[in-house]
C-alpha cells in the first residue's frame, strides 16, 4: 500500500502564497504521475496541476501563471507553489499519485486525505 501525507494548507489573505507538499511512502517501485486536485462542497473535483516522471507538467487555466507544480523524485514528493491566491481558490486540495508497488506489474491510483486552503478577501 502507498500512503500519501499532505501538508502546507491553511488560511491566507488574497494575494498571498502557500506551498503544499505531498510525500508518498510505502513499498513503491515507481511513480508515473503526481497531481493536485481540489474540491469545493457541491462541486466536482477538479484537476489543478499534474506532473509526470519526466518533469512535464500541466495546469488548469484558472491557475496558470500563479501555481507551479514540481516534484522531488528521490523523495517521492510533489509540491504545489501557490502565489497570488484568490478567494475562489478556497478548497480542499487533494494529492493524487499513480504508482506501482514493489512486485506488482500494475499501477494504481492513490489519493491523499486532503488539506484545506482558505483564502480570505
Amino acid at each position: 500500500q502507498v500512503q500519501l501525507l499532505e501538508s502546507g494548507g491553511g488560511l491566507v489573505q488574497a494575494g498571498g502564497s502557500l506551498r503544499l507538499s505531498c510525500a508518498a511512502s510505502g513499498r513503491i517501485s515507481s511513480i508515473s504521475y503526481m497531481a493536485w486536485f481540489r474540491q469545493v462542497p457541491g462541486k466536482q473535483r477538479e484537476l489543478v496541476a499534474g506532473i509526470i516522471g519526466g518533469g512535464s507538467a500541466n495546469a488548469a487555466d484558472s491557475v496558470k501563471g500563479r501555481f507551479t507544480i514540481s516534484r522531488d523524485s528521490e523523495q517521492n514528493t510533489v509540491y504545489l507553489q501557490m502565489n497570488s491566491l484568490k478567494p475562489e481558490d478556497t478548497a480542499v486540495y487533494i494529492c493524487n499519485v499513480i504508482a506501482r508497488e514493489l512486485g506488482s506489474l500494475v499501477a494504481h491510483t492513490y489519493w491523499g486525505q486532503g488539506t484545506q486552503v482558505t483564502v480570505s478577501s
